[in-house]
C-alpha cells in the first residue's frame, strides 16, 4: 500500500489484517488516556564523543546530561554513517536496501507514493505534526510527507544570515533577518508550534544545525574564540535547555516525551585529534566509516513521570526503531502491507518489560554489517570481536576454530543474506519532472 492509499484508510482494520495474513503491528492506547506529545531532537554530526553523559573528555553538555539523569540513556544506538540514509531510516522505519536511499546522493530513490513516514501515521492518530531544520537529502519537502507545518533551510551547517539569505516556511520563501542566527530561528519556530498546539497532541521533528561544518562562531562565542567547535556543542546544549524550559513553562513536561539522538557518528570537524575520546580513549572510526564511531550515536529518552529516572539501557537499538516506537506510544497504526524493520523500544521508556532486538543492521552505499552484543560481521565477510568497542574492533581470522566465533559467523551471515545491501549509488544524475523532482524545500 502506498502513502496515498494509506492516508485514505480509516480505523485500525485489525480484523482485515488478520484475515489477509499481513503481519503488522497495531497499537492502541487505553480509551480516554491522553496521548503524549513526542519531540525528536536530531543533532547533526554529533556522536557519543560530544556528549558529557556518554563520557566525553572534551565537551560539557549539562542540559542534555540532565535529560539522561531524569530519563534514560541508551548505550547502543546505531544510525547510518551519514545523514541522508539515517534520516530516511528514522522516518520510514526501513533499511536502506528497501528504500534505495543508501547515500547522500540517492535522494531520488524515495517519493511519497512509494514510502510512508512517521508524520503520515501520526496525523491519522490525531496528532499535529511539525518539522524544523535540515531535511537531509530526501525527495520533495516535509509537507509532501505529512508534516502540517515546517521550516527548512538550504544546505548543511548554515548558521548566520550572511551564509543563508532565505529559508522556507510552510512552502513560502522567507528572508533571513539581518544578523539572525539560523538555529535561533529554528528554536523560535519550534516553540511557536508547540505553544499554538499545546492543547492537542503533537509530534515534532527538530532537526538541529549543530554541529555540521562549516564551524563558525555562535552568538555566545568570544570575538577571538579558539574553541569554535566546543562553542557550537555548548550552544546546541543551550538550545536543548531552552526547549525543556519552554515545555516546563507551558506545563507540558510530564505529557511530552523527548527523544534526543545524533544522526551519525562524530565528524570531529576542527576539534583536534582528541575530539573523539571517551574516558581518555579514542573511539574507532567517525562519520562516513563503517566502524563503530561512524554509526554509534547518543539516544536519550526523557518523559518525566513515565520514563524512569537515571535508567542506563544496554539494549541494541537502531534508527529503524523510531517509527514503531513513536507509533506505539501515539496509538497509531503501522501502514499495512509495508515491511517495517524497526523494533519498538517503547517498553523500556515506560519502565516495562520488552523484547529487545538481538542485532542491529547498518548500511551505507553498497556496504553493510550486522552486529549483535558481541560480534560484528561485514558484507565483505570480515568478522570482528566487539568486546572492546567502541575503542577497538578485534578482527577474527577467517579460519578461526573458536566455537563462539564460528557460531557467530553462521548466525550473522544468515541475517546478512536476508538483508542484501543495495548497490553503491555514487553521484546520481538528478531526474527532471515527476515525483522525484526536488522542490525548493529540499536541502542538502
Amino acid at each position: 500500500m502506498n502513502r496515498r492509499d494509506f492516508m485514505k484508510t480509516t480505523g485500525l482494520g485489525v480484523a482485515a489484517l488478520a484475515l489477509s495474513g499481513i503481519t503488522t503491528s497495531v497499537f492502541a492506547q487505553a480509551r480516554g488516556a491522553k496521548k503524549p506529545n513526542i519531540i525528536i531532537i536530531l543533532t547533526d554530526d554529533v556522536g557519543i564523543s560530544e556528549i558529557g553523559c556518554y563520557g566525553s573528555d572534551r565537551y560539557k553538555t549539562p542540559n542534555i546530561d540532565r535529560l539522561a539523569q531524569t530519563g534514560g540513556r541508551f548505550e547502543y544506538c546505531y544510525a547510518a554513517p551519514v545523514c541522508g540514509p539515517s534520516r530516511c531510516q528514522l522516518l520510514t522505519g526501513r533499511y536502506p536496501f528497501r528504500t534505495g536511499l543508501n547515500s547522500n546522493q540517492s535522494h531520488d530513490a524515495i517519493a511519497p507514493d512509494r514510502e510512508i513516514m512517521i508524520p503520515a501515521v501520526m496525523k491519522k492518530a490525531g496528532y499535529m505534526t511539525g518539522h524544523a531544520g535540515k531535511w537531509g537529502q530526501m525527495c520533495l519537502g516535509p509537507g509532501e510527507w505529512g508534516f502540517d507545518e515546517y521550516m527548512v533551510y538550504g544546505g548543511s551547517g548554515k548558521y548566520w544570515g550572511k551564509q543563508l539569505l532565505t529559508y522556507r516556511q510552510n512552502g513560502e520563501s522567507k528572508k533571513v533577518p539581518e544578523g539572525a542566527y539560523i538555529p535561533d530561528l529554528m528554536h523560535d519556530f519550534t516553540v511557536d508550534f508547540i505553544t499554538r498546539h499545546k492543547d492537542k497532541p503533537f509530534f515534532f521533528h527538530y532537526s538541529m544545525s549543530h554541529a555540521h561544518t562549516p564551524i563558525v562562531r555562535t552568538p555566545d562565542s568570544a570575538p577571538d574564540s579558539k574553541t569554535l567547535y566546543a562553542d557550537n556543542i555548548r550552544y546546541m546544549d543551550k538550545l536543548v535547555g531552552k526547549l525543556t524550559a519552554e515545555l516546563d513553562k507551558l506545563k507540558l513536561r510530564e505529557s511530552t516525551l523527548i527523544l534526543f539522538a545524533g544522526d551519525n557518528g562524530t565528524a570531529g570537524a576542527g576539534a583536534g585529534p582528541d575530539s573523539s575520546t571517551l574516558h581518555g580513549r579514542r573511539i574507532s572510526g567517525q562519520k562516513g566509516s563503517l566502524l563503530e564511531g561512524g554509526s554509534r550515536v547518543p539516544l536519550i529518552a526523557n518523559w518525566p513521570g513515565t520514563a524512569p529516572a537515571g535508567r542506563y539501557n544496554k539494549d541494541l537499538t537502531d534508527f529503524s526503531d523510531f517509527f514503531p516506537t513513536v507509533a506505539e506510544l501515539g496509538g497509531a497504526t503501522l501502514p499495512p502491507g509495508v515491511t517495517i524493520d524497526g523494533h519498538s523500544f517503547a517498553a523500556p521508556i515506560k519502565d516495562e518489560q520488552g523484547k529487545p532486538r538481538e542485532w542491529v543492521y547498518v548500511e551505507y552505499n553498497g556496504h553493510s554489517y550486522v552486529r549483535n552484543a558481541r560480534w560484528k560481521l561485514t558484507s565483505s565477510g570480515n568478522l570482528f570481536d566487539m568486546k572492546e568497542a567502541p575503542f577497538e574492533e578485534l578482527p577474527v581470522p577467517a579460519g578461526s576454530k573458536d566455537p563462539d566465533a564460528m557460531a557467530a559467523r553462521t548466525t550473522l551471515q544468515a541475517i546478512l543474506d536476508k538483508h542484501p545491501a543495495a548497490p553503491a549509488t555514487g553521484k546520481r544524475k538528478r531526474k527532471s519532472g515527476g515525483a522525484n523532482q526536488r522542490n525548493p524545500d529540499q536541502t542538502d
